[in-house]
């Protein structure tokens, strides 16, 4: 069962529903619990009592080792010896704090001491901002230096990943009629950019974007929307995507400009919602949708923007909840080793593999949030964005750490990965200078050239 407190996200949530990556379906719970806040990606508030662990100092990172391991096939961040280094941290850590380590939890209440204290009571590797979560920008500042506060007190020197839904068009979550945040235009608008030979303005105007949330406290997007929408078809993503499967070229050099705009301004962005959700017409918000190309297809259609975002760098993909029958039938690709050794051994890349929220409807046949948390961190996930409870969740990876059912290295393979990536995005912030609130609502002019070169 999963707990649900805080009902007064219920409101503001159902609004966001249809033009989110995830859906938002908190509701009350008759079971009392003494942490007030947060899980699924755009949906339930429930976390329930955490799992006891002793506090720990923090961990120092181990010395090189004298022949380092080569440099990946295509880098995204951090080198190799510094995910293996991060990985040995992540050993050191008790089963309740690896478990969290790799869990984002979705905060849908504003209060900094409430969200404070969930982090740290599970040990949680990040936060998504959705809902009444964003009141304003001075409460958005505070809410994430809060979080940032309980991931130095718990004794780890890498920032906390803060992230948020910031596609632009529908999928805003920190936009102007939250507070100073600029509008950006869907996704669309910068594919035909591009067809119009300005990719330049693209990555200007996704470079803007990130230094605005970075001058939130966000350090991560989940973004951009990497499926090749097919008109007609097509019952999600629609001007989600850059391009349709007309224009797969232009999706992908769209892609991979907004990538490397979100990294030139130290934001993590997110290639989604691979394979491809484009040419789906089943939402899997509801159930789980079928992709019944053959592999060719796949390769020539769905493929080339997640390979763009990877040659450009990208930190993460997102794995959809969607069966891709040449794969691996009746098994979503958020859950199914097949999908993530695609991912890794045929567009070669060595990132954070995240799922998309584990509270969506696709994935109830898996079982109840620990099960989904172990399925997919067993099948290849480094990153567990949303469960529908988060305190569930985190008690079946540990549970599963403990008896055996998760192999105690996949694990920290995944939370290696997840600390290199955090460690890295420092070393980026750092790189790109300083930011502050003032940035918010700077990015006008970006988005006017975006918007021109679009005509």
């Amino acid at each position: 069962m999963t707990r649900r407190l805080l009902p007064l996200a219920l409101a503001t949530l159902a609004a966001t529903t249809l033009a989110a990556c995830t859906p938002s379906v908190p509701g009350p719970t008759a079971e009392p619990s003494a942490t007030p806040s947060a899980t699924g990606t755009g949906t339930g508030t429930g976390t329930g009592e955490a799992s006891a662990a002793p506090s720990r100092s923090p961990t120092p990172r181990p010395a090189p080792t004298p022949t380092e391991p080569a440099d990946f096939a295509n880098p995204w961040g951090p080198t190799p010896q510094e995910v293996d280094s991060a990985t040995a941290i992540a050993a050191q850590m008790t089963p309740e704090e690896v478990a969290g380590q790799v869990i984002v939890s979705t905060i849908l209440v504003p209060d900094p001491s409430a969200v404070a204290q969930h982090v740290a009571e599970l040990h949680l590797g990040g936060v998504i901002l959705m809902g009444d979560a964003v009141t304003g920008l001075d409460q958005v500042v505070t809410l994430t230096d809060a979080v940032q506060g309980a991931q130095a007190d718990g004794g780890r020197d890498w920032p906390a990943l803060v992230s948020t839904d910031n596609e632009g068009g529908t999928v805003q979550r920190l936009d102007a009629a939250a507070g100073p945040w600029t509008d950006f235009p869907e996704y669309a608008v910068a594919g035909q950019a591009v067809a119009n030979g300005r990719t330049d303005v693209v990555r200007d105007a996704y470079a803007a974007m990130a230094r605005e949330l970075r001058g939130s406290g966000v350090n991560t997007d989940w973004a951009p929307v990497a499926d090749v929408t097919v008109p007609g078809q097509d019952v999600t993503i629609g001007g989600r995507s850059a391009g349709s499967d007309a224009a797969v070229a232009v999706a992908a050099e769209t892609v991979g400009a907004t990538v490397a705009g979100f990294l030139d301004e130290a934001v993590l962005p997110s290639a989604k919602h691979f394979p491809g959700h484009g040419s789906l017409s089943v939402d899997s918000h509801e159930r789980l949708p079928t992709l019944e190309r053959t592999e060719d297809q796949i390769a020539a259609q769905d493929l080339p923007p997640f390979e763009a975002a990877v040659q450009a760098g990208t930190p993460m993909v997102m794995m959809g909840h969607i069966e891709v029958r040449a794969w691996d039938p009746g098994v979503a690709a958020s859950v199914s080793p097949e999908a993530y050794r695609r991912l890794r051994e045929d567009l070669g890349f060595s990132g954070v593999a995240v799922t998309d929220g584990l509270d969506m409807g696709a994935l109830t046949p898996v079982g109840d949030p620990g099960d989904i948390a172990v399925a997919a961190l067993g099948a290849g996930a480094d990153l567990l964005l949303g469960p529908a409870d988060d305190a569930t969740a985190h008690a079946g990876v540990v549970a599963a750490l403990r008896d055996g059912t998760l192999d105690r290295a996949r694990v920290d393979e995944a939370a290696g990965r997840v600390i290199a990536m955090m460690q890295h995005q420092s070393e980026l912030a750092e790189q790109a200078g300083p930011v502050g609130p003032d940035a918010v609502g700077s990015a006008d002019e970006p988005v006017a050239a975006l918007s021109d070169a679009a005509d």
